[in-house]
């Protein structure tokens, strides 16, 4: 186990990843980008007529803002197993915050872990997102 690894705690509160606030045009990039062209993330009055109030942000992006803290406090190759729910929507002009936690140490086929658990809320501390992930303690074949 690297020494960095031994070093983290369970308990231990992860640093946390505040993203800008989300725009419009965010939205429509990622739309792109994903091919998740639903529009009741880029259209407004779709949004609207959905019942919405408007648009709303892709569920997949708020989980990418997670991945992209998991892969800040460990290295992408440790990932093991990533999952969330989502909580509640995510609209333009919220600012993201994600923070996790290092709830346990777990051996899973012989391999050390740390199971940890992520959630991602705004800045009035509504959770959007909530979940857990596991990052192996060392690589594979060392």
């Amino acid at each position: 186990m690297s020494q960095e690894m031994q070093a983290i705690g369970v308990g231990q509160e992860l640093p946390s990843l505040v993203k800008e606030e989300i725009t419009h045009v965010q939205l429509v990039k990622y739309a792109g980008a994903s091919g998740d062209f639903n529009p009741i993330h880029t259209v407004v009055p779709i949004g609207e007529k959905a019942g919405l109030g408007g648009v709303i942000a892709h569920g997949m992006l708020i989980m990418g803002f997670a991945g992209q803290a998991i892969t800040t406090w460990f290295p992408r190759k440790n990932l093991r197993r990533f999952k969330v729910r989502f909580v509640a929507m995510t609209r333009p002009g919220e600012e993201i915050t994600v923070n996790g936690k290092v709830m346990e140490r777990i051996t899973v086929g012989g391999e050390s872990r740390l199971l940890c658990e992520v959630m991602a809320q705004n800045s009035n501390g509504e959770v959007k997102l909530k979940g857990e992930f596991e990052v192996a303690e060392e690589e594979k074949g060392q």
